[in-house]
């Protein structure tokens, strides 16, 4: 089974994302904040995509992004940024740091689940 983490913190969004793709036959991690998702990348959880929110208080998920690509075991990770900016300049940032990918807010279940399968090889 196909592991994803999802990183916002906005707790609407990841149950409502948690639902769709775990009702797609994923299984899902949740962290409400870049830190606690880098955290638990450190502490071993390998999943095959990581989904993230650009703006969140603390760490960004920019920052997420650097820290993932930083990572030797977490180097190849697709991730997709999924966001309410739909601004070229931040696309291009998110791209620079390693993004696979761009994802505007709201995204329809059947959307998220094409891009999903998309970049993640197998899904």
């Amino acid at each position: 089974m196909k592991h994803i983490l999802i990183v916002d913190d906005s707790p609407t969004i990841l149950m409502s994302m948690e639902g769709v793709l775990s009702r797609a036959g994923f299984q899902v991690s949740k962290a409400p904040s870049g830190e606690d998702a880098v955290r638990a990348l450190q502490n071993g959880v390998r999943p095959n995509l990581v989904i993230t929110d650009l703006n969140m208080r603390g760490m960004n998920g920019i920052d997420v992004i650097k820290a993932i690509r930083a990572n030797s075991a977490t180097r190849f990770t697709p991730v997709l940024m999924l966001t309410t900016e739909s601004a070229q300049d931040k696309r291009q940032e998110a791209r620079s740091a390693g993004a696979t990918g761009w994802l505007v807010k709201p995204v329809q279940p059947n959307d998220l689940l094409g891009v999903v399968r998309q970049v993640m090889p197998g899904a």
